[in-house]
C-alpha cells in the first residue's frame, strides 16, 4: 500500500472534548489573570495564565490527517509533520469499532483533537493510537506492535492491504562502464 488514505471525520465525542477543552483552557487563563493578585508571585501568575494556553497550542499540531503503509512502516501524516511506526512485518488488519473499549491510556492524548498514544486494554495489550473515531477503527498487528487507527473508509483501507504487490519491473543491467564502483 502507497496510497494515502484520509483519517476518518472526527466522531461526535472528539468533537465534544476538543470544543469543551478549547473553551475552557482559555477561561481558565482569564480566570487566573482577573481573580489572583499577580503581586503576590508574578513569576508564578504568568506561568499559571500561560500554561493552560500552552497546553491548547500544544495540542493542536497533533491532529491526524491521513495514513500510509510503506515498507513495513506506518505513516502518520499530522499537521506539521509525519509520524513514522515500524510494524515490522504486517501480520493481521482488522476493523473493529470496540478496539478501543476498555482501555487505560498510558501516555498520550485522550481527546483534544485526536486520540493519540499510547494505551492498553485486555483485548490488544498495549497499543498506539492514532484514532479520530473510533467506531472506524483498523487494527493493525505487526511483527513490532500494534495500531490502532481510523482511516475515513476502514473496508478499503483493509482491502489496500491485503491487495497483492505488484512485482516491480526488472531493469536491465547498465553497461559496465556505467555501474557505480
Amino acid at each position: 500500500m502507497n496510497a494515502c488514505h484520509p483519517a476518518a471525520p472526527w466522531s461526535g465525542f472528539l468533537k465534544g472534548v476538543s470544543i469543551v477543552v478549547t473553551l475552557l483552557l482559555p477561561g481558565v487563563s482569564w480566570l487566573v489573570a482577573v481573580t489572583v493578585p499577580a503581586h503576590l508571585s508574578p513569576v508564578l501568575h504568568t506561568l499559571t495564565i500561560a500554561l493552560p494556553l500552552v497546553i491548547l497550542l500544544a495540542a493542536a499540531p497533533f491532529v491526524v490527517r491521513d495514513y500510509a503503509l510503506r515498507d513495513g512502516t506506518l505513516q502518520v501524516r499530522r499537521l506539521c509533520w509525519t509520524t513514522r511506526v515500524a510494524l515490522g512485518e504486517l501480520r493481521e488488519a482488522t476493523i473493529d469499532p470496540q478496539a478501543g473499549a476498555g482501555s487505560i491510556r498510558l501516555f498520550g492524548n485522550g481527546g483534544l483533537f485526536s486520540f493519540s498514544g499510547w494505551f492498553r486494554n485486555a483485548k490488544l495489550g498495549r497499543y498506539r493510537a492514532f484514532v479520530t473515531d473510533w467506531q472506524r477503527a483498523v487494527v493493525l498487528r505487526g511483527a513490532v506492535c500494534t495500531v490502532v487507527l481510523s482511516p475515513a473508509d476502514p473496508a478499503s483501507f483493509v482491502h489496500a492491504l491485503q491487495a497483492p504487490v505488484p512485482p516491480q519491473k526488472q531493469r536491465k543491467p547498465l553497461p559496465r562502464w556505467r555501474q557505480s564502483r
